[in-house]
């Protein structure tokens, strides 16, 4: 199978799990999908893949979900909901990236087979991890409060315009930011410029194929009496 059918299949396994989390678990399953897409995509961001003739980093596809998410809270809890939201994932990281590194200075058995492999993941975590996290905090600080910029013009209609607004500018920050201090000094200036622009135009896509998705929890809010548009 290709990575580009993969690709796809993955984004609908992604948006297709978050819709079933927050249809099971309401608010607590849109910020588990937070905690949950942050600590997996900054794992799989360490994978380069070659999709639609481009070179890009796996991670950012996951990413893409919280974006979704923060924009689901904004939309249906509020501001505040979701700025907390934000604050979980960024504490997600930050202990994941301390504890796993505290587990690389343990010894391994003489039987133990995995510890190179955790230990050529997670040694790479404290520069990805510091970059991701100070990119994490500064786009999606831009998204909530563009969210809600553009909700406030637009007197609360059109809802696939400020999920795509804010979500457009905020991944373009988001994609600058990371991969310049994640891989700057480790790839050639060409591939890193490249990463740049595919890994945005990626970003791109999931945001746009996201859209449907935040109708549909919309849907799924009224009908669960969660959606109180008037509190917002």
């Amino acid at each position: 199978m290709s990575n580009e059918l993969l690709w796809i299949l993955f984004i609908f396994l992604d948006f297709g799990i978050s819709i079933i989390l927050f249809r099971l678990f309401k608010k607590e399953g849109l910020l588990a999908i937070i905690v949950m897409n942050i600590i997996l995509c900054n794992i799989q961001v360490v994978k380069f893949i070659d999709i639609f003739g481009m070179t890009a980093t796996l991670g950012n596809l996951l990413y893409g979900g919280i974006f979704w998410a923060t924009d689901m809270l904004s939309e249906i809890y509020g501001k505040k909901v979701a700025q907390k939201g934000m604050v979980q994932g960024f504490a997600a990281l930050f202990i994941m990236t301390v504890v796993m590194n505290f587990a690389i200075f343990f010894t391994p058995s003489s039987f133990d087979v995995m510890h190179p492999h955790i230990k050529a993941i997670f040694s790479l975590m404290p520069r990805i991890a510091i970059a991701s996290l100070i990119a994490y905090l500064i786009s999606q600080y831009h998204d909530i409060w563009a969210f809600h910029f553009w909700k406030e013009k637009t007197g609360g209609r059109h809802l696939w315009l400020r999920n795509n607004l804010s979500t457009l500018i905020s991944q373009l920050l988001d994609s600058l930011i990371f991969t310049l201090m994640a891989f700057a000094g480790t790839l050639p200036f060409s591939q890193l410029i490249q990463i740049i622009i595919t890994t945005y135009l990626l970003k791109l896509i999931v945001a746009i194929i996201d859209t449907p998705f935040i109708y549909i929890g919309r849907i799924l809010a009224i009908k669960m009496g969660e959606y109180f548009p008037e509190n917002r």
